[in-house]
């Protein structure tokens, strides 16, 4: 049974049709018409197409946030061990790259960055700053504990996860080699718990 209300399913039309077309390449009543509605019904909801492109940069923000644990609330969930670090690190690498909403919105916002500042900023900060802070906690908190090597925590964390973050769109531009892509992941994460565990 479908329980979005209308707002919901236009967004989620424009999410799908920028996704695919990019901005420029969709109008509003195609928008509409991926919606099931007729064209100027979609103007009760919306001012116009940037309203709804406005909206739907609010929106994924907000489910980024509720899918994704934040750097303040990493504290209660932790990896004491590098094993936990590799299992927490692949479930939230399987969640992103098999999550609908946030693969067509990585992909829209790969498209968007050269035409719209805030998508340009928006995918530096998805792609790049909030992955080195959340991951730079961790690195620091599996030093402290002599899980790890005593080595700057960013640079490790930086390490770690831009590999990741390559497959991560390897995957998105050829979805048959994500197999082949999340064994290059794992291969990744072992060698880095082999690399920078602590000798005591």
């Amino acid at each position: 049974m479908d329980t979005m209300t209308t707002k919901e399913r236009i967004l989620e039309s424009a999410l799908f049709l920028f996704a695919e077309k990019g901005y420029e390449g969709v109008g509003v009543d195609q928008i509409a018409e991926k919606a099931g509605l007729r064209g100027p019904s979609l103007y009760n909801h919306f001012k116009g197409k940037e309203d709804i492109f406005n909206s739907l940069v609010d929106t994924m923000t907000e489910y980024y946030e509720k899918n994704f644990v934040s750097s303040k609330e990493m504290e209660k969930v932790m990896p004491s061990s590098l094993q936990e670090l590799v299992t927490m690190s692949m479930q939230k690498i399987a969640f992103t790259v098999h999550d609908t909403k946030i693969q067509a919105f990585r992909r829209m916002l790969a498209m968007e960055q050269y035409r719209n500042d805030t998508m340009r900023a928006m995918t530096t900060q998805y792609h790049l700053s909030i992955l080195l802070d959340l991951y730079t906690g961790i690195m620091k908190a599996l030093i402290d504990q002599k899980v790890l090597k005593k080595l700057d925590p960013r640079l490790l964390a930086f390490e770690f996860t831009m590999p990741v973050s390559m497959m991560i769109h390897w995957i998105d531009r050829e979805p048959d080699k994500e197999h082949e892509a999340m064994k290059w992941i794992e291969e990744h994460m072992k060698h880095f718990a082999q690399e920078y565990a602590f000798e005591s």
